[in-house]
């Protein structure tokens, strides 16, 4: 309280003193707030890759129509051997065993295998056509450098996904001579992996490789269509991400296509 002894105009200037007028407060010279608006960086966006164009695979031991089965295959239950451990979304494998006894003339062996690999887009791994894209490329260089192969050879095939590679070579085994055919195939986020060898056993000729390799990239077409059709899409051509390794995808035409990659035979 002002002394009442001091002038009245002395008491009016020492109480205003304390008002929030003065210079530092809150006043015209406060800072405006954190809030207020300009100059303030903006939270950057999350990264994002395309969607993987592909859901789901198809039942492994029905990606081959029963009349293909029967050429390639005679011998063999059609309803084939599914794989264990099978992730019927994202991974899944089916093979056949075919052996024509022909008496004392011997027997013809054939083995076939499909297997099929889908990748999911992820934001640490890429897109999954790209994913597909390096796993296509690994398949191939190990079908090329398979141990004990002779006489190898390997040819890209078109038509047969947004990218395709036959691989053929000579394995020679106890059992006897073996013709091995492995066609690789992408289509989209999804790699097949095509196995097919056949031999003459205890005596029989041994069969002819390019018969052979006519058969498996036949089957390797038909195993295309047949994941692009459980995902309602038609296998016809080549989508424009035909080649991920120069970057981010394009999105998808209409007109899907499946490629398919596999593993070793044993």
């Amino acid at each position: 309280m002002c002394a009442a002894a001091v002038p009245a105009v002395l008491i009016t200037a020492a109480c205003s003193s304390d008002s929030g007028d003065a210079p530092g407060k809150a006043g015209a010279s406060a800072k405006p707030s954190a809030g207020s608006g300009s100059g303030q960086p903006s939270a950057k966006p999350s990264p994002t890759v395309q969607a993987s164009v592909f859901r789901k695979l198809p039942e492994p031991c029905k990606v081959l129509p029963r009349k293909t089965l029967g050429d390639l295959v005679p011998e063999a239950d059609t309803d084939g051997k599914k794989g264990s451990g099978d992730d019927t979304a994202n991974r899944s494998s089916c093979s056949w065993t075919s052996l024509d006894n022909n008496g004392v003339k011997g027997s013809q062996f054939r083995w076939l295998n499909v297997s099929l690999l889908r990748f999911d887009s992820d934001t640490s791994r890429g897109s999954g056509n790209d994913q597909a894209h390096a796993y296509y490329t690994r398949q191939v260089q190990d079908a090329k450098a398979a141990s004990g192969a002779k006489n190898t050879k390997s040819e890209a095939l078109g038509n047969t996904g947004d990218e395709a590679t036959a691989v053929h070579y000579d394995l020679k085994k106890k059992e006897g001579a073996f013709k091995q055919q492995t066609v690789v195939a992408r289509v989209e986020n999804v790699v097949i992996t095509l196995d097919y060898n056949g031999a003459g056993l205890a005596g029989d000729k041994t069969p002819d490789a390019d018969d052979l390799t006519a058969d498996a990239k036949k089957a390797a077409k038909e195993a295309v269509t047949a994941v692009a059709s459980a995902n309602g899409r038609s296998a016809e051509g080549s989508s424009p991400s035909a080649d991920p390794s120069k970057g981010t995808s394009k999105s998808p035409s209409p007109k899907g296509s499946a490629s398919s990659a596999a593993p070793k035979k044993g």
